[in-house]
This record gives structure tokens, sequence and C-alpha cells, in this order.
């Protein structure tokens, strides 16, 4: 497919195929803001309800770092494995945190349709570091998006930032004269609000930037008309291919087809316009089968067929478009043709009879034979 034709507009939205393509290439649709705004909103929301404990925990293991009885402090090794205990209980008490951090962190893409791994998206691309696309970047739309957003992230943080600052100063002045302990948790409430206040401005920038993305990604993958027909080519194969395949097929069919024709009890013919082969066996089938059908040239070489082999033909103009507009290749007559086929049956069983036993006399054969109206339909049923 003619990735890089640009003589034709790309008005086209993309298909399926190229959306999947994309997605393993891992170009989806992202947004910075919408993560940035997500880990600050659950981030807030852990601190507020994590912030005290955290902060106490902070304080019990600068206590319990700070009182060392004096024969361990000279001992290096004492002292290092204090270090590595106080890590670990750092660690675990932070776990939560980080728990819930990971977990906005990855809902982020995921929210957009971003699930998944792709090797082809971290993989090094040197047209990157191309001084021209790069300029043409940062005066694209995307690039005067981007400084339109990080401006607007100024005003907005500026603006509320310095709004809580004036309006908590008495607040934050107020924590150097608490108790240690209740100044630590009443600090920790206070970062986690001001994480969540700061967090709720910037879902105004991610409502903004969310619907863009999604429509710029979707405006980078359009494709040409040419590019959906070589598109479609590709999937579905080229028309004169697929005719070859289906002629190919069709020859295939018709030549088993033939070959079941010496094996048919009769041939119920237009008598030249149609013509169906029926097979019946008293041990293994319920009801007579259709080895073979044909209309005009197909007709006549089943009709060849059947007089080269020795099978009877029977002229009955209703009942052979009945059977043939009725029936598929090897599947039993409906039964509303039992009765005629069995009187056509039933006659060239006393053919042979006859034949056999050299009478003299041929018997006679049936007439207004009964067909239903309903089975004489113009529409032959598909071969699968």
């Amino acid at each position: 497919m003619a990735e890089n034709d640009t003589s034709q507009e790309k008005s086209e939205e993309p298909t399926p195929k190229r959306l999947r393509e994309a997605k393993e290439k891992g170009q989806v649709a992202s947004s910075r803001e919408l993560n940035t705004t997500l880990v600050l909103l659950g981030g807030g929301a852990a601190l507020l309800l994590m912030g005290g404990g955290i902060l106490g925990g902070l304080q019990d293991i600068l206590r319990g770092s700070f009182s060392v009885e004096r024969e361990l402090i000279f001992d290096p090794g004492v002292l290092y494995e204090m270090l590595l205990l106080r890590i670990g209980e750092a660690l675990v008490m932070l776990l939560p945190l980080f728990g819930v951090l990971l977990v906005v962190a990855v809902a982020g893409p995921l929210s957009m349709g971003g699930g998944g791994f792709s090797g082809k998206a971290i993989a090094p691309k040197l047209n990157k570091l191309n001084p021209i696309a790069g300029l043409k970047r940062i005066f694209s739309a995307q690039g005067l998006m981007e400084f339109g957003k990080t401006l607007l992230k100024f005003i907005l943080i500026t603006s509320v930032g310095g709004a809580l600052l004036w309006q908590m100063s008495d607040t934050l002045l107020g924590l150097g004269h608490q108790p240690l302990e209740r100044g630590l948790m009443h600090a920790g409430y206070i970062i986690g609000w001001t994480f969540l206040t700061l967090a709720a401005v910037l879902i105004l920038v991610a409502l903004i930037d969310v619907p863009f993305q999604l429509w710029s990604h979707q405006k980078q993958l359009r494709m040409t008309k040419q590019q959906v027909r070589d598109e479609f080519k590709e999937t579905e194969g080229k028309p004169e291919v697929k005719s070859k395949i289906r002629q190919t097929q069709q020859d295939i069919a018709r030549r088993r087809m033939m070959a079941e024709v010496p094996k048919a009890d009769v041939v119920v013919t237009n008598p030249t316009h149609y013509a169906v082969a029926l097979r019946y066996d008293q041990t293994g089938m319920r009801a007579p089968r259709v080895v073979a059908k044909g209309a005009d040239l197909i007709a006549a070489e089943i009709r060849e067929r059947a007089r080269a082999a020795g099978v009877s033909l029977f002229a009955a103009p209703p009942l052979a478009r009945a059977l043939y507009y009725s029936t598929r290749l090897d599947q039993e007559i409906p039964a509303g043709l039992y009765v005629a086929v069995a009187q056509v049956l039933a006659y060239v069983y006393q053919l042979r009879t006859a034949a056999r036993d050299g009478a003299a006399r041929r018997p006679e054969a049936p007439t207004d034979l009964p067909v239903p109206d309903d089975l004489l339909r113009r529409t032959p049923p598909r071969e699968d």
C-alpha cells in the first residue's frame, strides 16, 4: 500500500486493518495532560487518606534512626544494617502510595485505547533527528496546541497556587507552633488537599487535550482512496485472481459431479435445457439424492455421460425444472417430489427388468407427474 502517496487528499477514515497495524507499531492516541491529571488526583487522594500516617511513620523512622546507643555508633556494620532496615521500613510504608500512583498512571493510556506493549514504539527512529522535520512539528497544529496547553497550565497553576498560598498563609505559619506529631499530620492533610485542588484545575486542560489528541490521531491515520483500494486488494485479493480461483473451483466441482453421473439410476431432462441425475439406494438412503444437475451446456454434458454409461434418460420438463430449482448437489429431493420421482424410478426399474428378461413389450412411461407449483421457482439454490 502506498503510504507516502501525497497526490491524493486523505479523505477516507482509517480501516480496521490500518488501526490494528498502527496499534502494533505503538501509534495510539495519548494525552499527557490526562495522565498528569490522573496521577495528581490519585496522588492527592492517597496523600489525603494516608498522608498523616505516612508522615507519622517517617517521624518514627527518624526518631529510631537518631536514637542509637553510643557504642553502636562506632560500629560501621551495625550502622549499615540499621540504614538498610530504615530504608526497608520506609519503602513498605510508601508501598500503598506507589501502588495507587502505578494504577492511575496505567489507567490514563488504557482509557484512550492505548493498552498493549509494542517494541516498535521504543525502537530508535533516525528520522526524528531530522532538524527540518523537527521544525515542522514545532510549527504544526500539534506544536501550537502544546504551546497553548503549557501557557494555560502556567496561568492556571500560578493563579490557583497563589490563591491557595494567600488563603492558607496563616495556617502554614501556624504549623510551626504545633506539636511535632500534630503538625506533621496537619501538614499531610494540607499537602493532600493542595494536590487535589491543583489536579482539579488541570481537569480543564485535560478536557481540552483529550478530544484534540483523539482527533489528531484519527487525522494522522486517514487514508487516500487509492490506499483504501490497495488495502482491499491486499486483504480480499485482486478481482482477476479471485475470479480465476473461483473458475478453477467450479471446474473441479464440475469434474467431480460428472464422475457421479455413471452411478445414477436415472437422468430427468427438460429435455434440452435442464438435466438432473438421481440415485437411490434402498439400503442406505432415506430418499433419492441429486448426484448431478445442470442447465444448457452442462445439461448436455450430463446427458452424454449418461448415455455413454447406459443410464436411463427420462424426459419430464416440469419435474426436471422442479428438481433443478429446489435441490442442491448430494441433497435428498424434497418431500413434495417423492411421488413423482418414485413413479419415474419404478418405470426405470421396469425397463431394466424387461431388458434383462428380453420382454418384447416395453412398460408404459408415467405421465402427468404430480409436481407442486411452489417448487417451480426461478432461482436455483446456491451451491456451498
